[in-house]
C-alpha cells in the first residue's frame, strides 16, 4: 500500500509537521509503504500563480496521484485549514482524491478550532472525489511537545492518534485498488462532538 503524507503548514519548524513525521514513521513501522511532501518546499510563486505545469508541482501532484492514501496535516488559521494548503489542493484535477482514503489531522491553539476540520477541509476532501474521508484528528498545541528525544504526545492525544491510525490503516487495505464491482459514493465520517480534550 502506497501513503503519502501532506504537511499544509506554511512555516519551516510547525507542531502540525512534526506530529505528520510522527505519523510516517508509525506508519512506516507497520510496514507501510511512506512518502511524504510538505507544500512549503514547493516554488511559492507557482503555488500562488497555478503554475501547474512546472516540474516542481508536476512532480507534486504525481504523488498524489500515485498514493492510495493520504493522511493530511495543517495548523488552523483564522478557524479553517492553512492557506497554502488550499493553494495546493486549488491545483489538484476535479477528481484529484479520486479513489483513495483520507486521514486529516490537525493541529490548534484551542479547542474552539476543533470544527475546522469538519465545517472547512472535509468538504473539500470529498469535493475532490476521495473514496472515504475518516474522521478528522484535531490536537492541540498543549498536547504536543519537543523533547530531545523528539515530538511527545500527550497521553490522551497518542492514544486517539493511534486509533485514527489504525482505522486509516484498516479503510485503505479495505478500499485498496483495483476497487470491486461499481464505484460507491463518497464516503465521509462524520464526528459530533469530535472527540478533545484540553
Amino acid at each position: 500500500m502506497s501513503i503519502l503524507t501532506l504537511a499544509g503548514s506554511p512555516a519551516a519548524s510547525s507542531r502540525s509537521r512534526a506530529l505528520l513525521e510522527w505519523i510516517g514513521a508509525r506508519l512506516g513501522r507497520s510496514g507501510e509503504r511512506v512518502d511524504s511532501l510538505a507544500v512549503r518546499d514547493l516554488p511559492a510563486e507557482d503555488l500562488l500563480f497555478a503554475r501547474a505545469d512546472t516540474q516542481a508541482l508536476q512532480a507534486a501532484l504525481a504523488k498524489v496521484e500515485r498514493a492510495q492514501a493520504l493522511v493530511i496535516s495543517t495548523p488552523v488559521y483564522k478557524a479553517a485549514y492553512s492557506g497554502a494548503l488550499k493553494t495546493f489542493l486549488d491545483l489538484l484535477p476535479q477528481k484529484g482524491l479520486a479513489g483513495k482514503v483520507v486521514l486529516p489531522v490537525v493541529t490548534g491553539g484551542s479547542v474552539a478550532h476543533t470544527l475546522a476540520v469538519e465545517y472547512a477541509l472535509k468538504p473539500v476532501l470529498a469535493a475532490l472525489d476521495a473514496r472515504v474521508v475518516l474522521n478528522g484528528v484535531f490536537i492541540a498545541d498543549s498536547q504536543l511537545e519537543y523533547t530531545p528525544d523528539g515530538l511527545r504526545i500527550a497521553g490522551e492525544a497518542e492514544s486517539r492518534l493511534h486509533e485514527a491510525l489504525d482505522r486509516f490503516e484498516d479503510a485503505a487495505l479495505r478500499f485498496r485498488w483495483p476497487l470491486a464491482g461499481p464505484r460507491s459514493a463518497v464516503a465521509v465520517e462524520s464526528a459530533f462532538p469530535l472527540p478533545v480534550s484540553g
